[in-house]
C-alpha cells in the first residue's frame, strides 16, 4: 500500500512553516492571487480526461496552457501512458489524488486487463507527482534527487495547491516514488526505455524515451505555446539540457506543457524564452530597477501568444531577481 510522506493537505495548513515550506511559497509567490479569483465551475469536481494517441499504443493526456484555477482543477499538465507487451507504463501522475484516480480509470478503459508496471515521475513540481496516490508506490520510479525533493517540499506543495484549488485537492497527500533509478536504460514489460538524468528546470529533470516508438518524454525541460515556469530554475544548466535533448534521436517530443512536437519547436521556443528572460531580468538589475519595476518590462511580440506569459514572467522576476542581483553585484568585504 502507498505510504504518504506527508499529512493531508487540509491538515498540513495548520502546521508551522519549515524552511522548505517557505521556499515552496516562492513557487506560488506571483500570479496566485488572480488564480483563486476565477469563478468555480458549476459542474461536479470530476476530471473529464481524454487521451490522444501520439504514437502506436502511446497516449497523451494534454493539460490546458493556463495557471491553476478552480475551473481547470489543476489540469494544466501533460501526462502519458504506453501499452507495452506485458502491461502499461505511465509518465507523471497529475496534480492531485482526484486527477490520479481519473487517470487510472482512463488507462483501464484504454488498456483493459493490463497491469501498470511502471510509473515515472519526471520531477518534483506538484502537477507532475501529486497523483501518485492512485498508483502502487512499488512501481513508481524516479532519480534519487527527485525522490529527495518530493520528501523535502511535497508537504508544502500539497498545502498550497489545496489553497488554490480547494476541494479539487481533497484527500491528496504527497507520496514519493518507491524506486530510485540510476541506470541509463530500463526494460519494462518487454519494452526498452532510455533514461537521461538532466537538470535546469529543477535540480533533477528526468527524461524518458520509448526506444521502440522513439517518443521522448521531456517533462518540464520543454514547453510549447505556454510560458516556462522557473521556481527552481538554473537558466545556464537548463540551456545545456535543451542542447542535450536536441541531440537525442527521437521521432516525437512530448513537452511537459503544450502539444506534442515533431520538429523540436518546443526546444527552440523554450531556449529562446529563457535566454530572453535571463537577459531581461539581468538588464533590470543592472539598471537599478526595483522588482516591481522589472515586472512591468514589455513582453516581446514573439512571446505574446504563449499561455500565461505575463503571469509567469512576473513570477520569474520573484524567483530569479535576487540570485541575479547577488551575481551581478556581489558583496565586497572590506578589511581594515
Amino acid at each position: 500500500m502507498s505510504r504518504p510522506i506527508a499529512m493531508s493537505a487540509s491538515r498540513a495548513s495548520a502546521a508551522p512553516y519549515s524552511r522548505s515550506r517557505r521556499q515552496v511559497l516562492q513557487w506560488f509567490a506571483a500570479g496566485c492571487g488572480c488564480a483563486v479569483c476565477g469563478a468555480a465551475s458549476a459542474r461536479l469536481l470530476d476530471f473529464d480526461l481524454s487521451a490522444v494517441e501520439i504514437a502506436p499504443k502511446t497516449w497523451a493526456v494534454l493539460g490546458r496552457t493556463e495557471y491553476f484555477n478552480m475551473d481547470n482543477g489543476g489540469n494544466i499538465v501533460n501526462v502519458a501512458f504506453i501499452e507495452v507487451p506485458d502491461g502499461v507504463v505511465v509518465i507523471d501522475t497529475g496534480p492531485s489524488k482526484r486527477y490520479g484516480d481519473a487517470l487510472r480509470a482512463l488507462i483501464e478503459k484504454k488498456v483493459p486487463g493490463k497491469p501498470i508496471l511502471r510509473v515515472y515521475n519526471t520531477h518534483h513540481h506538484p502537477d507532475h507527482f501529486l497523483g501518485n496516490q492512485a498508483f502502487d508506490t512499488a512501481v513508481i520510479a524516479a532519480p534519487q534527487k527527485v525522490i529527495d525533493n518530493i520528501a523535502l517540499e511535497g508537504n508544502g506543495f500539497a498545502d498550497n495547491m489545496y489553497r488554490l484549488l480547494g476541494d479539487w485537492m481533497r484527500g491528496t497527500q504527497a507520496v514519493a516514488p518507491g524506486i530510485a533509478l540510476q541506470a541509463d536504460k530500463e526494460s519494462v514489460g518487454g519494452r526498452d526505455f532510455s533514461l537521461w538524468y538532466l537538470a535546469g528546470h529543477t535540480n533533477s529533470d528526468f527524461v524518458i524515451r520509448d526506444d521502440q516508438t522513439g517518443v521522448l518524454f521531456a517533462g518540464d525541460l520543454a514547453f510549447l505555446y505556454r510560458a516556462p515556469t522557473t521556481p527552481h530554475a538554473d537558466i545556464m544548466t537548463w540551456r545545456e539540457s535543451l542542447q542535450t535533448l536536441s541531440a537525442i534521436d527521437k521521432s516525437l517530443l512530448m513537452p511537459g506543457h503544450g502539444p506534442s512536437d515533431s520538429k523540436d519547436e518546443s526546444l527552440v521556443q523554450t531556449a529562446d524564452y529563457i535566454d530572453w528572460l535571463h537577459g531581461s531580468i539581468s538588464d533590470s538589475v543592472t539598471k537599478g530597477l526595483t522588482m516591481n519595476e522589472a515586472m512591468g518590462v514589455p513582453i516581446p511580440t514573439r512571446f505574446e501568444g504563449l499561455g500565461v506569459v505575463r503571469t509567469e514572467y512576473e513570477r520569474s522576476v520573484v524567483h530569479l531577481y535576487p540570485t541575479l542581483e547577488d551575481a551581478l553585484f556581489p558583496v565586497i568585504e572590506v578589511t581594515q
